[in-house]
């Protein structure tokens, strides 16, 4: 289910955030088409917070320390990278009012980054939109193997133990599915929803002022195979 904004309705980050309590978010059909539309999927691709898997030899990388995991380190650069076309993706939903406003969000304290660097470059990272409880995944990329996938590890066990009670992810993919991401109906995924939003959860619980280790990040994440 799509709604195309109209052009004469402003769309601010409170505009936004109380669409993400509703449950819709905003998509462009390409980083050049300067519209908007609302998106309400019937079905709602999920990532559990409390059995997240993850496969053996990513959990050898997450060990091994190879990426240093930043937070909120640098916000624009990764939602720039996550616009930007890739090999196996020519082009990207994220248009320039996309860019604008969730660096106002970001400005505001309700859109992060969890980034990967190595050896002093940014080599991938992922962002989302945080509110109460529930904390709704954006866009990812990778300029090294298993730089986001390392991210989305490092963010699970950042919102776990933050109290956090929803990771959305928004559409279930195959790259989503490896972690055992599921599919809920439109109805389940409201109700899941309006639980999370009905608690407070702190992004910031897990400290930011030096690295994590990956082995403390694996030991709260449940299943691994």
């Amino acid at each position: 289910m799509t709604r195309r904004d109209q052009a004469k309705i402003e769309i601010t980050p409170e505009v936004l955030l109380k669409a993400y309590a509703c449950g819709i978010f905003p998509m462009a059909e390409s980083a050049e088409d300067p519209g908007l539309y609302w998106v309400e999927p019937e079905w709602r691709g999920v990532l559990p917070l409390e059995a997240l898997h993850v496969p053996r030899r990513l959990a050898r990388t997450v060990r091994a320390d190879r990426f240093e995991i930043r937070v909120d380190h640098a916000f624009d650069a990764v939602i720039e990278a996550c616009a930007a076309p890739a090999p196996g993706r020519g082009k990207t939903w994220i248009n320039s009012r996309i860019l604008r406003l969730y660096r106002e969000l970001h400005r505001i304290g309700h859109c992060h980054s969890v980034e990967a660097w190595r050896d002093g470059k940014l080599v991938g990272g992922l962002y989302g939109v945080r509110l109460k409880g529930a904390f709704f995944g954006e866009s990812m990329f990778h300029l090294e193997r298993d730089a986001s996938k390392v991210c989305l590890v490092h963010l699970v066990a950042r919102l776990k133990l933050g109290g956090f009670r929803l990771l959305d992810a928004q559409f279930l993919t195959e790259h989503l599915a490896q972690f055992g991401a599921a599919e809920l109906s439109r109805r389940d995924y409201q109700r899941r929803l309006t639980e999370a939003l009905a608690g407070e959860a702190d992004f910031y619980r897990l400290s930011v002022a030096a690295p994590i280790a990956g082995g403390v990040v694996l030991q709260s994440i449940s299943q691994t195979s």
